[in-house]
Order: C-alpha cells, then structure tokens, then sequence
C-alpha cells in the first residue's frame, strides 16, 4: 500500500500522541470503509452502494467515507464473507444464495413462486417475514444483515424452441449454483450447470449450454437474446442481496454512527429496490422489440412444481411457507 501524506500525518499523529490521550472516540474519528460488490460498475446494486457512501460522508462530513470496490475485485462472495469475519474487510453486498448456503432458513428467500411479480418481490423484501431472516446473521455468519436489496423476477433464455417450464426436460442449464435454484430446476428435468458469469455468453454462443437463467436488468446489459431463440419468464425465482457489516468492525462503532448507517442504508436500498422496478418494465419493452419469441406462462400451472420444491425444502426452512402467506396477499 502507497503511504501517501494525508495517511503518514494521521499515522505521524496517532504515534506521537501520549498513548492515554488516544481514547477510542478519538481513534475512531475517522474512518474509510471498504465495501466489497460482485456485480459489475454501472449495476444498479453499484449504484446504491455509491449513494451510500456519498451520503454517509455527508452526513459526517468526511469523518466515515466508503470505498467501494467492484466487479470481486476483493474476491467472490465466500471470500469476501471469510474477511469480513476477520475484519478485514468493513462491508460486503451479498447474495441471498451465498447466505443461503450458510445458513438454511436464509435461503427460504430464494424459494419459488414467493411472489409472480418485480413489483410484488418489491414489497415482499420489505415486510418483517423476510427481514427477520436477518436476524440469525451475526450468530451464524458473524455479520450484520442491514436490509435486502433486489434484481427483479428471473428469465430462461434457451436456444431451444420451449414453450413452458416443463421443456427444460434434458436442457443444460445455467444457473446461479444455490441450492435451491438446482432443486428447482431439477424438478423439471433440467440438468443445471454452474458457469462463471463472465463466461455465460460464450458458453451459450458455443452451445455448452442450452439455456440460461438471470435478472433482466442483467441479460439486457449482456444481450442474451442475440444467442437464444426463445426468452421466458418464469415468474418464480428473484434473487436478493444483503448488504452485511462485519460484526467485528460494527462492535467498535457508537450508537450513533450505527443508527446512521442503518438509515443511509436503508435510504439507498429503497432508491435500488424502485429502480430495479421501474427500469426492468422498461427492458421487457426493449425486449419485446427484439426478434426473440417471449412466452407467455400466466396460465401455467405452478402448483405441482410447489409442492415438490416444499416437500425438500419445508424442513430445511419452515420460514418459506411464511413468506409464501404474505406474498399471496401482495
């Protein structure tokens, strides 16, 4: 690391002081967090994690300011998980799938068919079902889960002609590698395939898969539809994110600064959460505008693949049926 002269002074400063004048107030003053994001700059969980920043350096006038650091520049998920349990690293934006391979009841996040909608998974995020499935984090993770953020309802684009879920039978499969993303997939005779993302485009352009599932936000940004024949909504899976605080580095923080950080960030994931809804109608437009065939499966029936899916699950995560409840209602 370059010292550079704002650094030696304070570090000059600190080691000249008597060491009973340097209170805990005083050396933490002022402090840079470093936020560790997977997703790509320009993202929209990006551009939260930035408002974030901007307005908590604001707010203190430059005394706690955020460095963000993009695109897994300080590792994947897992490892960006093992330094903020160290302390090493301040801030991690994480996946629900990440979280819920830890962690079982989190994972209930990601079930299917919670909700048929961007809009519904919008509200569903913000009731206290899915927030209580925070709460386990600093216990079972050594984190503090601050909220949920979201990407809007995922599509298959697949290269194949299909016209319903049950035409992913014998189809390999991008997935998102959590669990219940493969249990779901699997049901429907699907063999699901782990690829890394950036990798996702040629893999389809080559055909090492057939299909692939994401966020629309996602596959527009990398024009899955120029490499498929078909695009369909499942109207099933989302995929959240928690932004997560090491609870080593959150123990050294007053009431105050905590408070604070819980409200920015809340402030930015309700700016994330209506963007991702707003554009996503957008892109569905754009979409629709492009050669591909976009099915329709609002008469497809959902409830066999449910019933499947929460007889594995259900014991592994009886949270899922609360979240089912609320999110008929919304």
């Amino acid at each position: 690391m370059t010292l550079n002269r704002r650094h030696f002074l304070q570090t000059s400063a600190v080691a000249a002081a008597p060491l009973a004048f340097v209170t805990p107030s005083r050396a933490a003053a002022a402090k840079e967090l470093r936020l560790g994001i997977i997703t790509p700059a320009g993202h929209s969980w990006n551009r939260a994690a930035l408002q974030f920043g901007e307005a908590l350096s604001k707010a203190t006038n430059g005394r706690l300011t955020v460095t963000v650091f993009h695109s897994g520049q300080l590792g994947n998920e897992s490892v960006m998980m093992q330094q903020m349990q160290s302390g090493a690293l301040d801030m991690g934006w994480i996946q629900a799938a990440e979280l819920g391979t830890r962690v079982s009841s989190v994972a209930s996040i990601n079930a299917p068919y919670l909700v048929r909608s961007t809009p519904a998974v919008a509200k569903l995020v913000k009731t206290p079902a899915a927030l209580k499935l925070l709460e386990v984090l600093p216990r079972e993770t050594g984190c503090v889960g601050l909220g949920w953020g979201i990407t809007g309802m995922r599509v298959v684009f697949s290269n194949k002609d299909i016209k319903t879920p049950n035409d992913l039978k014998g189809l390999k499969i991008r997935i998102n590698p959590t669990p219940v993303y493969r249990d779901f997939y699997q049901y429907f005779g699907a063999a699901p395939t782990p690829i890394p993302t950036p990798a996702v485009f040629d893999a389809m352009t080559n055909g090492q898969v057939d299909g692939l599932e994401a966020d629309v936000e996602f596959s527009w940004n990398q024009r899955f539809d120029k490499v498929s024949k078909v695009m369909m909504p499942m109207n099933a899976l989302f995929m959240p994110f928690a932004p997560l605080f090491s609870g080593r580095v959150w123990a050294t923080l007053d009431t105050k600064d905590r408070d604070l950080i819980r409200q920015l960030t809340t402030q930015a994931l309700d700016a994330q959460i209506n963007d991702i809804v707003t554009t996503e109608a957008g892109l569905l437009e754009k979409f629709k505008k492009e050669s591909i065939a976009i099915r329709d499966l609002s008469n497809f029936d959902t409830k066999p693949a449910i019933d499947a899916f929460d007889k594995i699950w259900l014991p592994k995560a009886p949270q899922i049926a609360e979240l089912r409840a609320v999110g008929a209602k919304l």
